[in-house]
């Protein structure tokens, strides 16, 4: 089963310096048919100020990635994590017991715009850390490149979930295949471009919720920048 959610769909918040758009119930949102897709919990589109951000603040027993399209973000937590994100590069945070940080666009003059994502972690209580690497462009073009996983695996961002991010650039008309394992669902995020998928049409900023499906067919029908989850559904 595919499921289609349009972009305009999701919520929207909008104050001065934060504009942002919420995949699932999320702060003050809250659709009790909408909560999460497996254990990704939150999946937001936020476009940030010069200069603004969010102030130290909480978070616990989260698995918490965040990917740059745009600007550079600034980055403080109470681990002693510090420094600055920017295009192709992707963070992870595990909040685990606990843990204090900021955020906050490293810029004066231009915008960040970045997805904000949380993964439920398979334990509670963890040991809070961060991590950060870098993915070109041309290790995402044109093909799936995973940069997130439940394993251990060199020069993979690694959270404590049964789950994988992949990443794509694809050039207009360029088509890919994936294989959907037994008891497991894929939600694909199109950041930009216009993409199929088995037939099924999406816009910049459309998502698909995937189940009960073995294979995948994927049409860039422009150039398409896509975030594919492969999620555990046992959850």
């Amino acid at each position: 089963m595919i499921e289609v959610r349009k972009s305009n769909e999701r919520e929207h918040t909008k104050i001065d310096w934060l504009d942002s758009r919420h995949s699932f119930s999320f702060g003050e949102y809250y659709d009790p048919g909408n909560i999460h897709f497996g254990p990704l919990r939150v999946m937001n589109d936020d476009i940030i100020q010069p200069g603004e951000g969010f102030p130290t603040h909480p978070h616990r027993d989260m698995e918490i990635v965040t990917i740059i399209l745009e600007g550079t973000v600034a980055h403080k937590d109470s681990t002693g994590g510090e420094g600055t994100i920017t295009v192709n590069e992707i963070q992870r945070m595990t909040a685990g017991k606990g843990i204090l940080h900021s955020e906050f666009n490293a810029s004066n003059t231009e915008i960040l715009k970045l997805l904000q994502i949380w993964l439920i972690p398979n334990k509670q209580g963890l040991m809070p850390s961060y991590e950060q690497m870098k993915f070109s462009h041309e290790e995402k073009k044109n093909k799936l490149l995973k940069v997130v996983s439940g394993k251990k695996e060199d020069g993979i961002i690694f959270i404590n979930q049964d789950a994988e991010i992949f990443l794509s650039d694809l050039d207009a008309r360029i088509k890919l295949n994936y294989e959907v394992k037994d008891k497991r669902g894929v939600y694909i995020q199109l950041v930009d471009g216009t993409l199929i998928v088995n037939g099924n049409k999406v816009e910049k900023g459309d998502a698909l919720r995937i189940t009960n499906e073995k294979n995948l067919e994927l049409i860039a029908e422009k150039n398409a920048k896509i975030v594919l989850f492969d999620i555990t559904l046992e959850f």
